[in-house]
Formats: structure tokens, C-alpha cells, sequence
């Protein structure tokens, strides 16, 4: 095979792979020999070498067969970086347009591959997530770093993972020539074993410290792996050191996460830590409209009816990706059937997630729930004082007994100290009313509602 042969196979991956696969990973081989079947490359080092003959060895030595080649194997063999072009040398292919590619080169790792529905463009903002996102459009314009790290935490499905990549897409955007490493704190781990176990800690070290964005997701993942942590605080302090920029996600706060190490609480505490507090109402619905935009020229034809999306925003209330879940379902179901979907097809299309977020949830538990939330004993939010300090826990376990279990005014009445139905509702009203225009009352449901259904 002569170099003008690898220079037509390479055209040929350019366009199977796309074109930031290409640049990172096939762009940097150089042809040595073929013999007896097997095709040598050179290559910078032993984990480039490594990730082409895992991920792209089959694809190579099938665009080989189709040149005329007969291969049966890859080999590389690493050559001295510096007998290498100069990047500024390489060809026109690195120039070549390409629809909207990963930050390179580390974001194409195994299962770190960015999500294109995942920009700010669809990120929906409200009171619950709107400082995370303000910090994260800031650490996004790549100038000056100026929150190091940037600490988003949360409960699952509440929009770190889409902030992180949001900002990933950005950088791209804006500074194509940074070199932005985002993984999972399961993938660091993994490639850190891995590195170990095949004696390439040096190739390890050069690829996570000469990056100018590390994101790392899931951070809460490494806690309780000694050697993992040790790596991983060794890496952050050289990226801060060199004024590299380092966004971390997790399910907690730094402090909270049981099993990680002192000193690197204290690093994650040390930039911007910003909390994704749980969804309120409206967010979710404005979600949910967003979401029926962007599903429309998907399902031309099916109608979502009237009070659909407020039902489901109204039900669904602990994670958004299960409420976008059922929100495609519904589209396909409707779809499917030919039907416009109205509230009777949604409630037996989604029977299964519904049952789940309806968690069976006995009055007694809101009552304990909310006496403590609020830090009054039991016995005086049951009773008859009246004084706002008792009244207004007493309305609100009114309202999420009504709204959390299947139990009749009548019923609820009688669990509050016997009290009539009316003024069971009297205080339900009261709460609906408040929840629009009062936003601690608002967020006290919203946090009441998740510990009783997380439980």
C-alpha cells in the first residue's frame, strides 16, 4: 500500500466517522508498512494507538479491503512527537466544514459523546434553576475564568447533565480551539484502572492535564475510591494551577458526599458551588411546551388536548427526564392510533409512571412530615389554635393530603382533629391561592412533595 492508497482511505473515514473522530484520531497515523496482512502505523503515543485499534480497527481494515488491500490485522508502533508536521502543515481535511462536532479531542470517549438536544438554546429557565444557568452561561464564554470550579448539584433529572453539555457545546462554538475533556466521573475511574492495569499512567496523566476544560459528571461516583481520588486531586490541582477551567457535577453538595476526601471537599468548595432546586409547577410546564414544539415535526398530525400538559405537570413532579418521557410517549401513542391524545388516552397510556409518581403517601406521614419541616410539634398543628405559626403548616399538609393520597375531604377532616370538611377545602384554597404569589410557600411544597414521594 503506498501513502496516496492511505490518502484515499482516509477520505473514506472522514466521511464514516465525521469530521472531529477524524481530526483526533486518524488524522495523527502514519502509514509505516504493510506485510503479510498486517498494517503498521506510527503513532504519537501508546493510548492513541490503543483507542484506534478498540474503536476504529474493524472500520480501517474493512476501507482497506475495499481499496484493495488484503489486511488482517493493525499493529502501531509509537513514534517521537517531534519528527511529526507541525500542526499548522496538515492538510486542508482539518478545514473541512462539518455539521456541529464535539469539542476535541477527549470528548469523544467512550460513552462521553455530547448530546446535540442538550444546548441552552432548549434549556428552560426558572426561579429553581436560574443561577445555575447564569453561572453556566458565564463559564461558557471562555474568557477569563472566573468561578474555578464550577460545582452544579441536584437531584436526578433536574438539568445538570444539560447544563454541562450546554456549556461543552458553547466552548465549541465559540472557541473551537480549546480542548475540552467531558466525562463521567465512572469514565475517569475507568480509564484511571485502565491506565494501571496496562502500565500507561504516563499517557493517562498527559491526556487529563494538557486539556483546557475537564467536566466531570457525576463526581459523587468516585467517593470511597482512595487511588481514584488521589489521581483525580492531583489532576484538579495541576488544571487550576495552569488557570484551566474545571466544571463538576454531582447529586450532592461537596460536603454532603459521604466517602470523598477531605482535601478535595475543600478544592470543590473553594470556586462557585450552585444548587438545581427542584422543579417547580410552571417550569415543568413551560418544559413540557418547549418540549411540544420541538416534538411536532416529529408527529405531524397528533394534537395534545386540553389540560393535558397541566396534568402532567401537575403528577409528574420529581424528574423532568421521566415527565419528557412520558410527554414522547403520549406522541407516539397518539401517533400510533390515530388519535387526538386527550386526558382519558393519557391516563391510560401512562398508567405505569403515574402509579409510580403516586406513591402510596398516608396522611400521618404528611402531618410528621410537615410538623417537622416547619419545626412545630404535631399535637399543635393538629389542635384548634388558630395563630398563623400552627395554621398555615396545618393548610399546607392540608393541601398535600389532598394532592398526595386518595383520601376524601371527610377523611382528611377527620385525621385533622376531627374538623369539618369545608374547612379542609377552605385551607386547600387558601394554599393554591398563596403557591402563585408566595414563593417560599411554592418551594415548601415543592420540597415537602419530594421528600414524601422519594421516601
Amino acid at each position: 500500500m503506498t501513502n496516496e492508497t492511505w490518502g484515499t482511505v482516509r477520505q473514506e473515514l472522514l466521511k464514516s466517522i465525521g469530521h472531529s473522530n477524524y481530526v483526533n484520531w486518524i488524522e495523527p497515523l502514519e502509514f509505516a508498512r504493510i506485510d503479510n496482512g498486517v498494517v503498521t502505523f506510527n503513532v504519537p503515543t501508546v493510548f492513541i494507538g490503543d483507542w484506534v485499534s478498540r474503536n476504529f480497527g474493524d472500520r480501517i481494515i474493512s476501507q482497506m479491503g475495499k481499496s484493495g488491500e488484503t489486511v488482517n490485522r493493525i499493529e502501531f508502533q509509537v513514534q517521537n512527537v517531534a519528527s511529526r508536521p507541525a500542526p499548522a502543515a496538515r492538510t486542508d481535511e482539518r478545514r473541512a466544514p462539518a455539521p456541529r462536532a464535539a469539542p476535541r479531542p477527549e470528548a469523544d470517549l467512550p460513552g462521553a459523546q455530547l448530546d446535540t438536544r442538550f444546548t441552552f438554546d432548549t434549556f428552560v429557565v426558572g426561579k429553581s434553576n436560574e443561577l445555575a444557568h447564569a453561572a453556566a452561561r458565564r463559564v461558557a464564554e471562555g474568557e477569563v475564568v472566573t468561578f474555578n470550579p464550577l460545582f452544579l448539584y441536584g437531584g436526578v433529572g433536574l438539568g445538570k447533565t444539560h447544563l454541562m453539555q450546554a456549556i461543552a457545546w458553547e466552548l465549541q462554538a465559540r472557541h473551537p480551539e480549546l480542548r475540552v475533556l467531558y466525562l463521567s466521573a465512572e469514565q475517569f475511574m475507568y480509564r484511571f484502572v485502565q491506565a494501571l492495569r496496562d502500565k500507561q499512567m504516563m499517557d493517562f496523566k498527559q491526556m487529563f492535564r494538557s486539556v483546557d476544560v475537564l467536566m466531570v459528571d457525576d463526581v459523587q461516583f468516585i467517593s470511597g475510591k482512595d487511588s481514584t481520588q488521589e489521581e483525580f486531586f492531583h489532576t484538579f490541582n495541576a488544571l487550576v494551577d495552569q488557570r484551566k477551567q474545571i466544571i463538576i457535577s454531582a447529586d450532592r453538595a461537596p460536603g454532603e458526599i459521604e466517602g470523598l476526601e477531605s482535601r478535595i471537599v475543600s478544592r470543590l468548595q473553594s470556586g462557585l458551588v450552585v444548587d438545581l432546586h427542584p422543579t417547580s409547577y410552571e417550569l415543568r410546564l413551560g418544559i413540557l411546551q418547549k418540549k411540544v414544539e420541538q416534538y411536532r415535526p416529529q408527529f405531524r398530525g397528533v394534537e395534545i388536548g386540553a389540560g393535558v400538559l397541566e396534568f402532567l405537570a401537575h403528577r409528574i413532579t420529581t424528574n423532568v427526564r421521566v415527565l419528557e418521557g412520558a410527554l414522547m410517549r403520549l406522541f407516539a401513542f397518539g401517533s400510533l392510533v390515530g388519535r387526538e391524545v386527550d386526558l382519558q388516552l393519557t391516563q391510560e397510556c401512562l398508567i405505569d409512571i403515574l402509579r409510580q409518581s403516586d406513591k402510596r403517601v398516608t396522611v400521618e406521614e404528611i402531618q410528621r412530615k410537615v410538623s417537622d419541616h416547619y419545626n412545630i410539634r404535631l399535637s399543635d398543628m393538629l389542635g384548634p389554635k388558630r395563630v398563623r405559626t400552627f395554621a398555615r403548616p396545618r393548610q399546607v399538609a392540608m393541601y398535600l393530603c389532598k394532592h398526595l393520597t386518595q383520601r376524601s375531604l371527610p377523611e382528611i377532616g377527620r385525621r385533622f382533629g376531627g374538623r369539618d370538611h369545608t374547612t379542609i377545602m377552605h385551607g386547600i384554597r387558601r394554599i393554591e391561592s398563596l403557591k402563585d404569589s408566595d414563593n417560599q410557600i411554592a418551594e415548601d411544597l415543592e420540597l415537602l412533595r419530594r421528600s414524601l414521594q422519594d421516601q
